[in-house]
């Protein structure tokens, strides 16, 4: 081999064996490195005391994945005040029961839950690549199988966990009292939040709007009755992340900038900067969600997590 292409072959050697060594690292390693999130909202009251909220979305569980079932069982030694769960709870049609192990005494504690489309129908095999472009998006992952939603459904109820899928529920935690309202799966078509509208409870200190898929058709009708604060997860963070860079897509037409975490939403925000919101915006928290397609489990920079939001008292606009 002569000298000129000694340092090209080495340094095509030196790319693929990086690239095989991301490729390993974003199916085996960090897909398993579970984080868990803290972030303070304030969305409360003058005067009101702070509020543990344990948001959990898109566990897309497989009952043989207990390195992930025994993580999401110990964070009940956080001691939260509430649970919220965007959905997306199974990835297998035998998932009930460890969905609901999972869980574990989580489901003692004041919580709510919506369905995301994962909840309905079970993942496929697809092309990674069809993540990147719009063939990932509603109608695209259905079969004709059908997952036992009910079950879930009924398990969670049974547990005390309030069911939000279209409707309006009061609860009192921790001497707080809340309004909560959520939707079916936006990114189905299931949604229907006219049939839940209505202006925030006047008696009650806070309204929070749940959903899974953070599609603006229903951020902004909640965010317009008075909601100060929308919850979802769907997005998985956007799964695969570039340095510096961020999120490639939200799989909903959620802009990328808030794929996950904390931002502001408002009636018409659409592509606005969060950092533009005006008086009184509701905040807006997206979880990049605890799992994914076993067939895709790929992430990159976009580690699985579950957060917990302190809600504490606002000053006037906030």
């Amino acid at each position: 081999m002569s000298s000129v292409w000694r340092p090209l072959t080495g340094a095509v050697l030196g790319a693929g064996a990086l690239a095989a060594g991301a490729a390993a690292y974003a199916t085996w390693v960090e897909p398993r490195w579970f984080a868990l999130r803290r972030a303070s909202i304030p969305c409360l009251p003058a005067g009101s005391p702070d509020l543990r909220v344990l948001h959990l979305s898109d566990l897309h569980l497989v009952p043989t994945q207990w390195r992930k079932r025994d993580w999401v069982r110990g964070l009940a030694e956080l001691d939260p005040d509430l649970v919220v769960h965007t959905g997306d709870h199974l990835a297998a049609m035998d998932a009930v029961p460890a969905a609901i192990d999972a869980y574990g005494t989580l489901l003692d504690r004041p919580g709510v839950f919506v369905l995301g489309s994962n909840d309905y129908y079970p993942p496929t095999r697809k092309n990674p690549l069809r993540y990147l472009d719009d063939s990932h998006r509603k109608g695209a992952e259905l079969t004709p199988d059908v997952l036992p939603t009910q079950d879930l459904v009924d398990g969670l109820r049974r547990r005390g966990w309030a069911d939000l899928t279209h409707r309006r529920v009061r609860l009192r935690v921790e001497g707080v009292d809340l309004e909560l309202v959520g939707t079916d799966d936006a990114h189905l078509e299931l949604d229907d939040y006219p049939s839940v509208s209505a202006p925030a409870a006047t008696d009650a200190d806070l309204t929070i709007g749940v959903t899974h898929a953070p599609y603006q058709r229903v951020l902004d009708p909640m965010a317009a009755d008075g909601a100060r604060l929308l919850v979802a997860g769907h997005t998985h963070g956007g799964q695969l992340r570039v340095p510096g860079y961020g999120a490639l897509v939200t799989n909903c037409d959620l802009d990328t900038s808030r794929a996950s975490g904390v931002s502001r939403w408002w009636p018409g925000a659409g592509a606005t900067p969060s950092s533009q919101a005006p008086p009184g915006a509701a905040w807006l928290h997206v979880s990049a969600g605890l799992g994914g397609n076993p067939y895709t489990p790929f992430r990159f920079c976009c580690r699985p997590e579950a957060t917990l939001i302190t809600l504490t008292a606002g000053g006037p606009g906030i």
